[in-house]
């Protein structure tokens, strides 16, 4: 996927983002590690995906390292995927993601929800931005030049005054 990105685009983390996890298969192979799944033919099994495809994408994810592969049997040879600190960050995309296909439909029509696994009760997911507490979802915030930005990334940005926030610890 990562081919797929256009020249002036490389230093936008969104283009990057999506060369790693911009194909379809992929997300659905993540979702399902999410949920538990390690083993090649679980993931084949529940996404119905060709063995091809599937051979493909785990080559993918752990080359990137967002699934490290893990021999679980000799003789044969058995391997597991199983998700690395890396993977495991991008469940809150997939979490926020799957809210908001769900967003637009009737709660009735939702097959898959996420709940909280003490409560059983439905969650609501937002962003919100760490410091403030406030959700991302409004026109307050946008997005500006960073500190790396090239000279072709700060002019689509000047007209949005930034300033640096604290580095996290």
């Amino acid at each position: 996927m990562a081919g797929k990105i256009r020249l002036e685009d490389r230093e936008c983390p969104l283009s990057s983002a999506l060369g790693h996890v911009g194909e379809w298969w992929t997300l659905l192979i993540l979702h399902d590690a999410f949920d538990g799944y390690t083993r090649f033919d679980q993931f084949q099994a529940n996404l119905g995906v060709s063995s091809s495809i599937l051979t493909s994408r785990l080559k993918t994810l752990t080359g990137q390292g967002l699934l490290e592969r893990r021999r679980y049997q000799t003789r044969p040879d058995r391997y597991e995927y199983v998700l690395t600190d890396l993977g495991r960050s991008l469940r809150p995309v997939v979490v926020a993601l799957a809210a908001w296909g769900n967003s637009r439909l009737d709660p009735s029509e939702r097959s898959m929800i996420l709940v909280d696994r003490t409560t059983g009760m439905e969650a609501d997911p937002v962003i919100v931005d760490r410091s403030t507490g406030r959700p991302l979802d409004d026109a307050d915030f946008v997005f500006a030049a960073g500190p790396a930005a090239s000279e072709t990334m700060r002019k689509r940005y000047e007209h949005i005054p930034t300033r640096t926030a604290p580095q996290r610890p």
